[in-house]
């Protein structure tokens, strides 16, 4: 015999289910207690996700509904199905890889993006640590921070390859100009060295951004000039928000020219003196693939209605930075950094031709507010005579060893030796364009044929 216990009833209730777990949680976010976003895309994306609750009225009689009185007032409206342009699998590849290098230099933190450089189409946006959604007790307010756009720091050597374009562009330079490069420039006051110890040499332009040389780099920007520096800075989006419209974006720090101070162009030529998100430093990148275009990057493919209709994102807002012969010759001369002569032979792909720049500068400790610690980046595409695809790795405050070529380097490589396969890029198979390095290989004497 069922009995009715008076004062207890039942009540439908609903819990959002994450199927992927942490899987690139830092960008989807997740919904709090009272069923709104609360960070990520569900966050800025609440309204359209959402939808509106139903209301009906109906006539009470002795606390049971009056059959036939009941009437909808409001009818319920279904949110609408947000797509991300994330590949799932290329996203788990990307988690696991810097989830791996996090661990093991036992940094701070770590990102990985990639990104179509012709359509701004983002595949793959890991972070680590990361939180679980489905689990309340993960989710902290520094874990549930979106790295990728949210955390700031100065790009340090990758930087470089603005300098490197602009002076081009500019016709300041051309990849194989000479410059005479000392371990140690005074500029004023002060002094700025290169990251090892190394005797007075003859480089190229190629040659002094593949072994990634300050007091190269810095004679590149003094043939520049400020105010030319600070408008390429500006034009590659330096200082301005992506436009991604993720919640929280900064916009990264760049200083007016008034602001510039001696040490100024010297340190910004370098990479340092200007800060820049994970998502910035990738679109540069991106726009030196896309043969100079700078695409605005996107993570949302589309929405679907309550009726099933799905509804493409717009193309993305595009403007040239730099021309397509500078592009061509900025890529080639990244193929550079990826040889053995260069700073990153790590990130070499068999089969691939493959173009990058490492990235090993001073961070800026909040705490202290002083210098305390590194950034540990590489930013690369393939196939480099026709990119593909884009992938960042930086790594805040690794401990022990620091630099980009070493440990961001094979979390590149190994990111986009999947991409690739996934995606069934073929190697191009064209003839690699090499730049003379130095000054005696560029007037190296080729030995005549014998007749």
């Amino acid at each position: 015999i069922s009995k009715r216990i008076v004062g207890f009833f039942s009540e439908r209730s609903y819990v959002r289910d994450y199927p992927t777990g942490k899987l690139a949680s830092s960008l989807i976010g997740f919904i709090n207690s009272e069923g709104s976003g609360a960070s990520g895309i569900e966050s800025s994306m609440n309204s359209t996700l959402s939808g509106v609750n139903g209301e009906y009225l109906y006539e009470n009689g002795a606390g049971n509904i009056i059959p036939g009185s009941a009437r909808v007032k409001t009818a319920a409206k279904d949110g609408t199905g947000v797509t991300l342009t994330i590949d799932r699998d290329i996203q788990w590849v990307a988690q696991s890889a810097i989830s791996d290098a996090v661990k093991k230099s036992n940094a701070k933190s770590g990102t990985v993006i990639v990104m179509d450089p012709k359509t701004g189409a983002i595949l793959a946006q890991a972070s680590a640590p990361t939180f679980d959604p489905a689990n309340p007790k993960s989710i902290t307010l520094n874990s549930i921070r979106n790295p990728a756009v949210q955390d700031v720091y100065e790009p340090g050597s990758t930087g470089k390859v603005i300098t490197v374009a602009a002076a081009l562009e500019e016709k300041k330079t051309t990849p194989t100009s000479i410059f005479t490069i000392p371990y140690e420039l005074k500029i004023g006051t002060r002094k700025y060295h290169d990251h090892e110890k190394h005797s007075t040499e003859r480089l190229t332009t190629t040659g002094l951004l593949a072994i990634s040389s300050n007091t190269g780099a810095i004679q590149v920007g003094q043939e520049l000039g400020s105010n030319t520096l600070f408008k390429y800075l500006n034009k590659f989006g330096i200082g301005q928000n992506t436009g991604s419209h993720l919640p929280g974006e900064s916009s990264g720090i760049l200083h007016p020219v008034e602001q510039w101070t001696d040490s100024s162009l010297p340190t910004m030529s370098f990479g340092q003196g200007y800060s820049v998100t994970a998502l910035q430093a990738t679109s540069v990148f991106a726009t030196i693939a896309n043969d100079g275009i700078r695409v605005t990057p996107n993570v949302v493919a589309g929405t679907t209605d309550s009726t099933g209709n799905f509804s493409a994102s717009k193309p993305q807002s595009s403007t040239r930075v730099i021309s397509s012969e500078t592009a061509g010759q900025v890529r080639a001369m990244l193929e550079s950094v990826v040889s053995e002569n260069g700073t990153a032979p790590a990130a070499a792909i068999p089969g691939y031709r493959v173009a990058g720049k490492t990235g090993t500068a001073q961070r800026f400790d909040d705490s202290c507010h002083c210098y305390a610690g590194y950034t540990a980046s590489f930013i690369g595409f393939a196939p480099a005579d026709k990119p593909e695809y884009v992938v960042s790795v930086v790594i805040q405050n690794p401990k022990g060893e620091h630099f980009g070529g070493v440990i961001a380097a094979p979390v590149f490589k190994t990111v986009m030796s999947f991409v690739l396969q996934s995606k069934h890029i073929p190697p191009t198979n064209t003839n690699k364009v090499t730049y003379a390095l130095t000054e005696a290989a560029l007037n190296k004497v080729q030995p005549k044929a014998k007749a």
